[in-house]
């Protein structure tokens, strides 16, 4: 019987991991999901595509503490609870498509989502000067304005695992199978490293 991929990849903004994830998926033959994900939820729900789209520009812009903040005054509570229905339904969309065949999940927790089946769990890394340049080359900005832009990102992306993980810590080794800096091999060789560990270990 032909083993049931499923490979999680968390990442630092800047650090490749959506593109090590395109190329993990041509070489393995195995859907990539990342913004995808966001069109699955919503054909999923009968709700837009904008909705989920407009809760991420949402979390990026104001940042965990405001939003945590903002509860004083008791009108963001109703966004909040939003938000966790979001997240339930995309955690219900990577669950389905997790269970139908095999997958590459880019984001979204879902290393936390799909933390009772069997799963590669992947975290992507960098130094964050290699990464600043990165996203400076990229988005045609300064380094300067770059290196704001990873921390702010980053930030945001920790905030939302912390938050809809109930606590457990995004980037910290033990929750990953593997976690790799893609700036010392460069993106086809981790991908290929990463294949390359995954079969050893039984699970690609």
């Amino acid at each position: 019987m032909d083993k049931h991929i499923i490979i999680t990849i968390g990442r630092e903004f800047g650090s490749g991991g959506k593109s090590i994830a395109s190329l993990l998926g041509e070489r393995l033959g195995i859907p990539v999901y990342d913004n995808e994900l966001i069109t699955k939820a919503a054909e999923k729900s009968g709700l837009s595509a904008t909705v989920f789209r407009e809760s991420d520009e949402k979390r990026s812009f104001l940042g965990l503490g405001n939003i945590l903040g903002s509860l004083r005054f008791g009108d963001f509570g109703r966004n909040m609870l939003n938000d966790g229905e979001l997240f339930r339904i995309q955690s219900e969309t990577i669950r389905d498509l997790a269970a139908s065949g095999d997958a590459i999940f880019v984001g979204r927790a879902s290393d936390y989502v799909l933390r009772d089946m069997k799963t590669f769990d992947i975290f992507i890394f960098a130094p964050r000067q290699v990464r600043a340049r990165t996203v400076a080359a990229r988005k045609g900005i300064s380094e300067e304005e770059a290196a704001e832009l990873v921390l702010k990102q980053d930030k945001t992306r920790r905030d939302y695992y912390n938050l809809f993980t109930l606590g457990d810590n995004w980037g910290v080794a033990s929750n990953y199978d593997l976690c790799l800096d893609s700036s010392i091999i460069g993106y086809e060789a981790a991908a290929d490293y990463i294949i390359s560990f995954g079969r050893q270990g039984g699970l690609i």
